[in-house]
Order: C-alpha cells, then structure tokens, then sequence
C-alpha cells in the first residue's frame, strides 16, 4: 500500500507498526505482556507524535498494574461496558441479524488472503481486524475500519471519558485515519445518542471468541508477535 495517511502522513512500514501495536496493546493482557510492551516501545519510535505519543501513553498507563489487576481492569472494561465493546459490527447492528452478515463480510474478506479465523472466533474483533490490516492486506484492512468508523470513533470517545488505560490505543489507530467528515460526525452523534439497534429475534449463535497465536500466514514475516485475548467476550 503506497497511499500515505493523510492525517498522520505514515507510509506503508509505519502503519504496520501503529496498527499491530494496538493490535497487541488492545489484546488480553497475558503472562510475558511486560516483553511484548518492550517491543511496542520500541516500534513506537519510528510513528508521528500523533500516533506514536498515545501508544506510549497507553503502555505506561499498562505498566502501572500488576498482570492479575491489569486483567481484572481489562475484563471490566470490555466484557461489562456496551460502549467499550472491542467487536465492531455490534455498534451498526447490535445483536440483530443484520449483524450476521456483516460478521460473515469480515470472514470472507480475511479467508480470500489466506487468512484463517476459525469458527470459534469472532472475526470483527478489532484486534483480529487491526492484526489483518497490519500484516496482510493494508488497503483492505483500512477499509474495514473505515466502514466501521463510527463505532470505532463512538469507542475511542467511550475510553476517553472514562479516563481507561485503554483510550491511547484508540487514539493512535483513530489518528492513522483521515478526519471524520460531517457525516460521520453524525453518525457519530447518533451512535451516541441511540446506541446499537435492537430486535426481538437474536444473531444467530456466534462462539466465544479466540485467537490463535501462530503466524497469519506460513512465510509472512511480522513486527510484532501476534495477540491473543482470552479474555475477550
């Protein structure tokens, strides 16, 4: 992808960097998170300010807790809240059936690069999306956030107010995307103000999600290790 971001002006390397970043920041804090943190550290360093600044925000507020606390923190962040909820589609469509389709989009999309997500796992995860956009297919991947842009924006905002040791994550991947337009300022709005939408009749059965830790793809070389999020729900 040779497109540069217009807002934080990253090329091809930096955005890699950035988006798996998150990717790992935004993942189940798990044991050896404290060496993978190093390693986001460091990849940081190459970023603009705007993105690489909150990654690092984000990763002191991380090192503040012992691992139990920290995913105790993370569990009541993301499993309890409607508005800290780290799967996409829920924000457009809740748990409606329109939310089926979109999950199976985000499926095929992944499954046309090689890029496996088993039945298992929920593939609007946004580390799994981050994860893909990083390491598989840019121009794609970025297009499945922007789709989605409202909810991750509802998200971000969501963090912030809350004062989460989360919110730098979602800062920098909001700041490797170009500015809202007035549009999606007011989808933006409106997602705040109605929430996801409601039906009578439920998604049809998704599992619980996981996250497989090995490589994307066979040969594909990676920045950073790939996440995992057990705690996710």
């Amino acid at each position: 992808m040779r497109a540069r971001s217009r807002r934080a002006g990253l090329d091809a390397a930096q955005l890699t960097a950035a988006w798996q970043s998150a990717s790992l920041l935004l993942s189940y804090p798990a044991p050896g998170h404290a060496t993978t943190h190093e390693l986001v550290r460091r990849a940081s360093g190459v970023l603009p300010a705007p993105v690489g600044a909150p990654l690092r925000t984000c990763l002191g507020r991380l090192g503040e807790l012992p691992l139990d606390e920290l995913q105790a923190e993370y569990v009541e962040t993301f499993d309890t809240r409607r508005r800290h909820n780290l799967f996409l589609t829920y924000f457009a469509h809740g748990d409606t059936r329109k939310r089926g389709v979109a999950l199976l989009r985000f499926k095929q999309t992944y499954q046309e690069a090689g890029f496996d997500v088993t039945d298992d796992e929920l593939p609007d995860h946004l580390c799994v999306v981050l994860e893909y956009a990083a390491t598989i297919d840019q121009t794609k991947g970025r297009q499945l956030l922007l789709d989605h842009r409202a909810g991750l924006e509802l998200l971000r905002l969501s963090l912030v107010d809350a004062d989460s040791r989360w919110a730098g994550a979602l800062e920098a991947v909001c700041s490797t995307l170009p500015p809202l337009d007035g549009d999606e300022r007011e989808a933006v709005r409106r997602l705040a103000a109605d929430g996801p939408p409601e039906e009578e009749v439920g998604l049809t059965p998704y599992a619980t999600p996981g996250f497989d830790p090995g490589p994307a793809t066979p040969d594909g070389p990676t920045l950073l290790p790939m996440p995992s999020f057990p705690g996710a729900r």
